[in-house]
């Protein structure tokens, strides 16, 4: 078992090697760990698809699968092989996308919300969160397999759809048709990053069309034009929802934001943006930190005061991304260091989550005391981890 032994690396400062020190634990749990044993018990190597859970001695358990879910496995999996795990990455991707296809969308080119455990529909609601994350499985695909058309076909065709049937008239897409409220800032930062990996794989200029307006409309109605907040629920025109929906932020989501829009800002040039995901990041570091326990919480409110104190898995990895993107567009030294070491708290956190009796699972939620949850391993959080170590490593290897 890797208990993430400290080494020695030397490069351009003592953060820089704690931060590449981290970098190659992670990595080393990533490639000797979770993704054996996530292939090994996640992928259901009988039905097709993969679980949802696993239990925290490997314990498969029977369960509806969400359609988020199978698409966040396919990124999981074309990411490993780009990341040059050895495992059976191409295989899993194929057979997961041809699962996906199959069993997961619907005659109109949209998905499906979950599927029976034999891969049998259970749920045809729409969901704009779902679709986001098709198209975003869709692009990891199209970057891998040998014959993307019917991939980039089968993305195009659920585009098409949402700027069909589901557009907004003032920017971005309804919940539902007919639409229903509160509309998310979520979903649209799921499509947002799926539109930036499309366009990173060659696809057509629609979609960075589409990732503009979507920047456009964060920087528009969903960040507070006063302090710089992150909102999550809106009114049909984009106004913040009433009520406590509207007072709600979640530092995760800061975080997310932040390494989205530096990367849009930094591509198109607008230093706006870049400012805007600064100040996200601040605010999520300011007042979203469990401090007793270096970790970042799931919600507070506009009052700051706390919504919900757990911290989960996702809104560590989140806070690695976020801060590393703006670390390699810091404007000094002190600026850039400032950002590592934030990303090395969520990289050593991200670790504590990793520390358990059956090595490459994982906690998902700490109470604010420290403590975790007990509870199995949800696959859901593979996307998170993966995409952060990859985005550290990324960092790592331009200095």
């Amino acid at each position: 078992m890797i208990r993430f032994q400290r080494r020695l690396i030397v490069s351009l400062s003592p953060v820089h090697d704690e931060l590449a020190a981290a970098h190659q634990e992670l990595t080393a749990w990533l490639m000797t760990e979770a993704l054996p044993i996530w292939w090994a018990f996640g992928v259901d190597h009988v039905n097709g698809g993969f679980h949802e859970v696993l239990g925290l001695r490997c314990e498969i358990v029977p369960a509806p699968r969400r359609v988020r879910v199978t698409a966040r496995q396919i990124f999981t999996f074309a990411l490993a092989g780009r990341l040059g795990w050895t495992g059976p990455w191409e295989r899993t991707v194929e057979e997961g996308l041809a699962y996906f296809l199959d069993k997961c969308m619907l005659p109109n080119g949209a998905v499906r919300m979950v599927t029976e455990v034999d891969g049998a529909p259970k749920d045809d609601t729409f969901s704009l969160y779902d679709q986001a994350f098709a198209l975003f499985a869709l692009a990891a695909a199209a970057s891998v397999v040998r014959d993307r058309s019917k991939v980039e076909a089968a993305a195009v065709k659920l585009r098409d759809l949402l700027m069909t049937d589901y557009k907004n008239p003032i920017a971005g897409f309804e919940e539902s048709i007919p639409p229903s409220l509160p509309l998310k800032a979520n979903p649209h930062m799921h499509l947002f990053e799926a539109c930036l990996a499309w366009e990173e794989v060659g696809g057509d200029a629609t979609w960075s069309r589409l990732a503009d307006e979507i920047a456009g409309l964060c920087l528009a109605k969903f960040l507070d034009p006063a302090d710089g907040w992150l909102k999550e629920f809106f009114n049909a025109d984009w106004s913040v929802a009433d009520g406590l929906p509207g007072r709600i932020s979640e530092p995760g989501h800061h975080f997310e934001w932040a390494w989205l829009l530096t990367r849009w800002g930094t591509s198109r040039q607008r230093p706006d943006a870049v400012a805007a995901a600064r100040r996200l990041c601040e605010l999520g570091e300011a007042h979203g930190i469990n401090l007793a326990e270096e970790v970042a919480i799931m919600g507070i409110l506009d009052d700051l005061s706390i919504h919900d104190g757990t911290a989960r898995m996702w809104s560590q990895t989140e806070r690695m991304k976020g801060n590393v993107a703006l670390a390699a567009v810091a404007a000094s030294e002190v600026d850039r260091d400032a950002h590592l070491a934030k990303v090395v708290t969520a990289a050593r956190a991200l670790q504590r989550y990793a520390d358990v009796d059956t090595p490459g699972l994982w906690r998902d939620r700490m109470n604010p005391d420290g403590s975790f949850v007990i509870e199995p391993a949800p696959a859901s959080t593979f996307y998170h981890i993966i995409c952060a170590i990859d985005e550290v490593g990324k960092y790592v290897a331009s200095r």
